[in-house]
């Protein structure tokens, strides 16, 4: 099932989707008491409503270079253990919200992923029990700033910008991560194309690694790392994360005014 996290009027609720209508359901999958996902009898159609990111994460533990063509695209080592990073929950945006260019920044780049939504909460959990833990799917696209990343020697600043972590459009819960399509297009144009098949870490690998080093909390987000075909985006830009299954994350870039 697709989980959505929307606005109407005033309202802020979680609902399932189905086709063009969401039907909304009362709490939140990701608090102590869980979602019933007991229809509350409201429907709403999709154009009606603001979809906002799906899930409000304490952290989104990301990967750096853990696609087979993204390795050979930097020209680096095959990593060995997965390189993780923290971006900050301040970071997150949800779909058609804009990604918003630091006004210093040289160069900005998109970054498409598939992200893994944590349903559970999650500490030192074998590979093998790794699917018990997670919600869902998602799309993200963990923008960064290269200039920043080179000028650090680490990553924080360059991907912890405020907008850099746009999350959506909704939570697929009912795949296998293990062979999807996933694709990125700025203003139209294919940027990126792989498939999970060629992660070097898997998604269950990656949550019984990150959980050996810190719990994760319900909400949270893993991003998975990015394939080959990074590039750079400007203010008027469209950037589109399109993976099979789970739909597309769509956002336009502006500059800080």
């Amino acid at each position: 099932m697709r989980v959505a996290r929307f606005a109407y009027k005033d309202k802020i609720k979680f609902g399932i989707l189905e086709d063009k209508l969401i039907r909304s359901f009362p709490g939140s999958p990701f608090s102590s008491g869980g979602a019933s996902f007991k229809f509350d009898g409201d429907t709403y159609a999709l154009d009606d409503v603001k979809l906002l990111t799906p899930c409000l994460p304490s952290k989104i533990v990301a990967v750096g270079l853990n696609y087979r063509s993204h390795v050979e695209e930097a020209k680096m080592p095959m990593p060995t253990v997965p390189l993780i990073f923290l971006k900050p929950s301040t970071s997150v945006i949800g779909p058609c919200n804009e990604i918003v260019l630091p006004r210093k920044s040289k160069r900005v780049d998109y970054e498409g992923e598939l992200g893994v939504v944590i349903g559970s909460k999650a500490k030192d959990i074998p590979q093998d029990k790794a699917g018990d833990y997670i919600f869902g799917y998602t799309c993200v696209n963990d923008v960064s700033e290269r200039y920043n990343q080179k000028e650090d020697g680490q990553w924080t600043r360059a991907k912890g910008y405020d907008s850099f972590a746009p999350i959506g459009p909704w939570i697929e819960t009912a795949i296998l991560p293990d062979d999807l399509k996933l694709e990125t297009y700025l203003n139209g144009e294919l940027r990126q194309s792989a498939r999970t098949s060629d992660l070097i870490f898997s998604a269950f690998e990656l949550v019984s690694f990150i959980s050996e080093v810190m719990t994760l909390l319900p909400g949270d987000v893993i991003a998975t790392g990015t394939t080959s075909g990074i590039g750079p985006m400007n203010s008027g830009d469209i950037v589109e994360v399109k993976i099979e299954k789970i739909g597309t994350l769509k956002n336009s870039v502006v500059m800080q005014s």
